[in-house]
């Protein structure tokens, strides 16, 4: 028998007594058993007095002294009704996993500086208590921070408080209330780590921090604050291929991040780290959605093919995600540059929004039950899924228009318009009121807007501001008297990666009225009256609603229905009457819709919902098309409707104009998937950056970028901060998301593909970036589209150019 013979024996021996004495009772809980509609909240279970060992071995994870392959699935507490965390575990468990991973978000557990809360979805005790009930050990990513498409992700609002804050920095007003954070962390969790009896096993020291900085101190400070906090199980960061020596400590294990390719990913985490496991820290199942683009669906044979080629080496992984859930309330985030998230996190991951066995869990079980060792066993059957149920359409019969429910007096009176933070608020919207005198047409233009202005002129609407565009315009007709202006500002989520984090929100300064004839005189305005609108349950519970009048208005409001259930089963909400807004069950955030999709339904979980009269809520910013909302018994997560957005056509409002320009660069990019560097030879000032795929490597009409990014003087990334993609001569947007600003997303798993569905044309193509102002830089990074050899659109030759007129508009 060799020796690796002898340690499968051992381990499948090891496993089985594992299972017989820690697991017998949790796996006969996930053999189908009928669903009632009343779920059971699980009772908290207690650490096992026994305790274990796991270390970071030479070569392998090491489970009291034995070898142990983590096959691990990534689920988040705040996303998944508590009741439902005992199906969710048993169906991760059902799938051939061990592991289960999870984020915690900071601005969930501390709302308000030193206000902790660990209550509901927020109580990750319990979930991990019912984690170690089905058998499964926890791989703990307390943050500070956490992406993960969360608002701000997960560092709380009240940290822009403070106008010179810096965040994930040595920053004294970031890194002191982060390790109170991670103190209180360790109060709550350290407890249930396994060398205590508990499930825990790994705790991840903040969160691909090489996509943010370099600083090696600040991670260096980020794992001496988990220590502190009391844990003694192994600490590990993570981070892309590209980004794994950003921030490097020694002293911490690290994992590496990848959607495809897993030799490639390995390969760069050998580099930096020559011994030890080989663990993919977030393997993508698939990808998130944001609201205008398509829906995202992975690619399940190369997903199950790059898994198997794990299983197969040895390596660990955690499956990012395994069940995506919801983003339920006001938690989605937004993408970099500005792409709203929708509240639908379903992921494509194996188990659904609402926790059903997919096509691909049953295709990934199958090959976990392959790849296991040796008296190591998965339970028979996943669990039943939930019951569903349908409702008929009732119609919204009353309204609490906004404008009639404002709170009085106005939270502010300011001479410039303030920002949500500073008004203490965290989410919501704020309406900027000021009176303008009688006067010829004029021009409104603010400096900035975050994120949405609706704009009214005596209570009619007269224009849409829009940040996705950076379009803070709109045009003020003559008026005969004095006249209110309302600026209602909708914040639709911080925005959770990157630089731009430091995303503070509302009508940004100065604002100016410009008049139309007489030379142009612009005047800032100033003497606003602010009104804040957080959309909490204080703000539902002062509406005052009246018979429905509303029908075919334009004007902001709240909508109400009462609907008569006959059980708590599931349902979606069919949202495809009305237009964008917020929507309220029984007082529960379901989150956030919008009509141009690609989700047109929430999910509602059937323990939210009554037997008997339920109340929905429905604020439309818009203005429905019909006042009805009807009940499904499965989601649309697919279709787009971009005809309904107020947006529409502003990329095409800008053309290249580049005739006589001297370009910047000129070069051919190598073949493959590797980053490339350029440096100008000297560095060069515009407003606009503009980059032309001249051919392809593969010698087809198609161009495509994962990720650009521009180095300033010192060769670091410049902050995207204010930056829109103004022109594309094409991009993708009907059967995959190849639309353009996936080049600035900060994200190598997405990419801008020019048209290859409906349209197909040929080179040259061009993608010009506004950088808001004039800039100087000093060289581009390129990254290629991922994936292997065959993929398309990896650019050959290539023009770049650098410029204050590089553009017209038409």
């Amino acid at each position: 028998m060799t020796a690796r013979s002898k340690r499968q024996s051992l381990l499948a021996a090891f496993i089985f007594l594992l299972a017989f004495l820690q697991v017998f009772a949790a796996s006969q809980t996930v053999t189908p058993q009928p669903v009632t509609p009343q779920p059971v909240t699980p009772q908290p279970v207690a650490p096992q007095t026994v305790a274990h060992r796991f270390e970071v071995g030479g070569r392998d994870f090491l489970l009291d002294g034995q070898p142990f392959q983590i096959r691990c699935g990534e689920m988040h507490a705040a996303r998944v009704p508590r009741e439902y965390w005992d199906h969710r575990m048993a169906m991760i468990r059902a799938m051939g996993l061990n592991t289960v991973c999870a984020y915690m978000f900071w601005n969930m557990h501390e709302p308000r500086p030193g206000e902790f809360n660990w209550s509901g979805e927020a109580d990750i005790a319990e979930f991990c208590r019912i984690a170690q009930k089905h058998g499964l050990w926890v791989i703990l990513r307390p943050g500070p921070y956490a992406c993960a498409e969360w608002e701000m992700g997960g560092l709380p609002w009240w940290l822009l408080r403070d106008p010179e804050m810096q965040l994930r920095s040595l920053y004294p007003g970031f890194i002191e209330p982060a390790r109170r954070y991670l103190r209180e962390v360790g109060r709550v969790l350290a407890p249930l780590q396994i060398t205590r009896g508990g499930p825990i096993i790994m705790v991840q020291v903040e969160n691909e921090y090489g996509f943010y900085g370099r600083d090696a101190s600040y991670m260096a400070a980020m794992r001496q604050a988990v220590l502190d906090a009391g844990f003694d199980v192994p600490l590990f960061g993570c981070n892309p291929p590209q980004h794994l020596r950003d921030g490097l400590i020694p002293e911490l294990f690290q994992v590496v991040n990848f959607g495809s390719d897993p030799a490639r990913g390995f390969a760069a985490l050998r580099e930096i780290q020559p011994g030890g496991p080989l663990m993919c820290g977030e393997f993508y199942s698939g990808w998130f959605d944001t609201w205008g683009a398509p829906h995202h669906r992975g690619n399940t044979e190369k997903y199950l093919a790059d898994l198997k080629y794990m299983l197969e080496a040895g390596a660990s992984f955690s499956i990012y995600m395994a069940h995506g859930g919801s983003s339920f309330g006001l938690w989605s985030g937004v993408d970099r540059p500005f792409k709203p998230d929708t509240s639908s996190y379903d992921y494509d991951a194996p188990i659904s929004e609402s926790g059903a066995a997919t096509e691909k869990f049953y295709l990934t079980r199958e090959l976990m039950r392959a790849h296991l060792l040796p008296g190591e066993t998965i339970p028979a059957e996943p669990p039943a899924p939930n019951p569903v149920q349908t409702f008929a359409p009732v119609t919204a019969a009353q309204t609490a228009p906004l404008f009639k429910n404002l709170p009085a007096p106005a939270a502010v009176d300011a001479a410039a318009p303030p920002n949500l933070e500073a008004l203490g608020q965290p989410h919501g919207c704020v309406l900027y009121r000021i009176t303008l005198p009688k006067g010829p047409a004029a021009t409104l233009t603010a400096k900035a807007i975050a994120d949405f202005g609706f704009v009214f002129l005596d209570g009619e609407r007269i224009g849409i501001m829009d940040r996705r565009h950076a379009h803070s315009t709109v045009d003020i007709p003559a008026r005969d008297e004095e006249s209110t202006l309302d600026i209602l500002v909708e914040a639709i989520g911080h925005i959770n990666f990157g630089q731009e984090m430091h995303d503070r929100k509302g009508l940004a300064s100065p604002v100016l009225l410009t008049l139309k004839t007489g030379g142009g005189n612009a005047r800032e305005l100033s003497g606003w009256q602010i009104y804040s609108l957080p959309l909490d349950a204080a703000q539902l519970s002062a509406l005052r609603y009246e018979p429905s009048g509303m029908r075919g208005s334009t004007a902001p409001a709240f909508w109400r229905a009462t609907v008569t259930l006959s059980s708590q089963a599931d349902t979606w909400l069919d949202m495809r009457n009305w237009g964008k807004g917020v929507v309220w069950v029984n007082g529960r955030c379901l989150g956030r819709y919008w009509n141009i999709g690609p989700t047109q339904t929430m999910y509602v979980p059937g323990l939210w919902l009554r037997a008997g009269e339920n109340e929905i809520i429905i604020l439309d910013l818009l203005g429905p098309d019909n006042p009805q909302i009807a009940g499904m018994t499965t989601p649309i997560l697919d279709q787009l409707r971009p005809a309904l957005d107020f947006a529409r056509g502003l990329r095409r409002q800008y053309t290249p104009d580049l005739a006589g320009a001297k370009p910047t660069w000129t070069g051919a990019f190598p073949a493959g998937a590797s980053p490339c560097e350029i440096r100008f030879m000297t560095p060069v000032r515009g407003r606009y950056f503009c980059i032309e795929s001249l051919d392809a490597h593969d010698g087809k009409p198609y161009a495509a970028i994962a990720e650009l990014e521009l180095l300033d003087k010192k060769g670091a990334n410049m902050p995207i901060d204010g930056w829109v993609v103004i022109y594309a001569d094409s991009e993708e947007s009907m059967r995959e998301d190849g639309t353009a600003d996936n080049a600035l997303d900060g994200q190598t798993t997405s990419h801008w593909h020019t048209g290859w569905s409906d349209e197909h044309p040929e080179h040259p193509h061009s993608l010009i970036i506004d950088l808001g102002k004039t800039r100087e830089i000093a060289g581009f990074r390129y990254v290629p589209r991922q994936g292997g050899d065959d993929v398309g659109g990896r650019i050959k030759n290539c023009r770049v150019h650098v410029g204050d007129a590089l553009v017209r508009k038409q």
